[in-house]
């Protein structure tokens, strides 16, 4: 490998952008279905036949919209072909989610789950342009000073050492308590587990 081949160091996600069809169906399913807000709206500055929605789902990035007055909805499941996006997935709390499947049923719209991910909760819709749509909620919550990626990390690492098929709360617990100990001083010189109710 060459000395002067480097890295392209990505931070984050920036932002995801769609081929929708009109402004209004667009508004209605990412603010009206998935309430975020609708926070920029410029002319597609590549194709100006097409406007340019942005919204934000929650954490400040951006999901944004080519649309076109032209086009109209086609719930036809997206390709799952190769090079295909298969589905895109949001983060939303345990509150929400399981309020998610009546709230679906109320409009009418299909959806298969809950379903038990080991580390997370999800269920699954098509948008009205037959994209997959994933609700996911997590499971845990990171201890102070770690990400969600942190813990999965770890989880995995001690999944595999145990001859697991798959991340389970077990691990992630494990992972928790391993990176608070990793992480955060005590003044106690022994750390393990004890029965203060036993003596």
């Amino acid at each position: 490998m060459s000395d002067d081949m480097r890295k392209l160091q990505t931070q984050g996600v920036h932002h995801i952008t769609l081929v929708g069809a009109d402004r209004q169906t667009s508004i209605d399913f990412w603010e009206g279905v998935l309430g975020m807000p609708f926070i920029f709206d410029q002319p597609n500055l590549d194709n100006p036949d097409e406007g340019h929605l942005y919204f934000d789902p929650g954490d400040g990035r951006l999901i944004t919209i080519f649309t076109n007055e032209s086009r109209t909805p086609d719930s036809t499941k997206t390709p799952a072909t190769q090079g295909a996006v298969h589905h895109v997935a949001f983060n939303v709390s345990q509150a929400t989610f399981w309020q998610a499947a009546d709230r679906l049923k109320a409009r009418g719209i299909a959806f298969t789950g809950p379903k038990d991910r080991g580390f997370m909760d999800s269920i699954y819709f098509r948008d009205p342009l037959g994209l997959l749509i994933e609700l996911a909620s997590y499971r845990f919550e990171p201890p102070e000073g770690c990400r969600h990626a942190d813990v999965m990390i770890a989880a995995h690492r001690i999944r595999v050492a145990r001859g697991d098929h798959h991340i389970d709360k077990i691990h992630l617990a494990d992972a928790i308590e391993d990176l608070v100990n990793q992480r955060q001083d005590s003044l106690s010189a022994d750390r393990s587990p004890k029965n203060p109710y036993k003596r």
